[in-house]
């Protein structure tokens, strides 16, 4: 049933140029991210391990594409190997903002009453706070890291699906079919896991596939904001930040990875968006009816 769906939502991405843009892209980054340590030119370079003064500041050349930095490093190798450590922040924030935040709101959403107004109401208090500030604030106590980086932007960002899941939640548990199998004695986590978490996963679904961009963007805003990754990690917030002091004299320093980000969350945002035309029943027969 999984496999069909999913095959049939690639199928509904295939018709859209522009979503095959985006998974492309995403595609694209997702290797990359894989194999870049065995791919930079200079692996050296690429972690930060040397110092030449000879090539401090090279602009961009055939032996160097995007140039060199202020330690003289390739740019090039950095911003390859930095795909890794993005992708690795994606995965580790949108995972553990969903273990987190799905538990919460399948049971606050399924069991109701008292367990539910305590849990929403914790979900709510993490959610009067801006999620970026909050992120800031969490990344500045627990201090620089790749580890902290993920944990402080998981923890800003687990009550939204928490929430999500407990709408949808909410919508289904009085459904016929869980009716029924509540009669026939299956018991309420057996309920929750087998017949009500599979037809709430939807709408969740799509905001991760929309958050992987975002969680790849914020951390690199606490990088540049010096609360996030520790040098020399090649992530690619932080090499914009490296590159901004010297922008005036050597510009390439910050506009590849800056180029880099941009171009990954653009794809994101455009597969996102195609998985969730492809997941609503009404877009999708638009879909269908205009390439017909």
């Amino acid at each position: 049933m999984v496999f069909e769906e999913a095959k049939l939502i690639l199928r509904l991405i295939k018709m859209n140029p522009i979503s095959m843009t985006g998974l492309v892209i995403v595609a694209g980054f997702i290797i990359l991210g894989i194999i870049a340590p065995y791919i930079t030119p200079y692996p050296l370079d690429a972690w930060g391990l040397t110092y030449n003064v000879e090539k401090r500041f090279l602009p961009p050349s055939l032996e160097h594409p995007f140039g060199t930095d202020e330690m003289g490093r390739d740019v090039f190798s950095r911003v390859i190997l930095g795909a890794r450590f993005s992708l690795i922040i994606a995965v580790g924030v949108v995972g553990l903002a969903l273990l987190i935040g799905i538990p919460i709101g399948l049971i606050a959403g399924y069991l109701g009453g008292r367990i539910a107004t305590v849990l929403m109401r914790i979900t709510d208090m993490f959610l009067a706070f801006p999620p970026l500030l909050l992120a800031i604030a969490l990344a500045a106590t627990l201090g620089r890291g790749l580890v902290n980086v993920i944990i402080a932007l998981a923890i800003s960002w687990w009550p939204w699906y928490a929430r999500l899941i407990y709408v949808q939640v909410n919508s289904i548990k009085n459904l016929p079919y869980v009716d029924a199998a509540r009669i026939i004695g299956l018991t309420p986590i057996k309920i929750m896991l087998r017949h009500v978490l599979p037809n709430a996963l939807t709408p969740v679904t799509v905001q991760a596939a929309l958050d992987m961009g975002s969680a790849i963007l914020e951390a690199a805003g606490l990088s540049f904001l010096g609360v996030g990754v520790k040098p020399p990690t090649p992530e690619w917030g932080l090499l914009v930040s490296e590159g901004w002091t010297s922008i005036n004299i050597a510009w390439w320093i910050s506009l590849f990875p800056g180029l880099a980000i941009l171009i990954t969350v653009i794809g994101f945002n455009l597969l996102a968006d195609a998985v969730r035309e492809a997941m609503d029943p009404r877009l999708r027969k638009a879909i269908i009816m205009r390439r017909v």
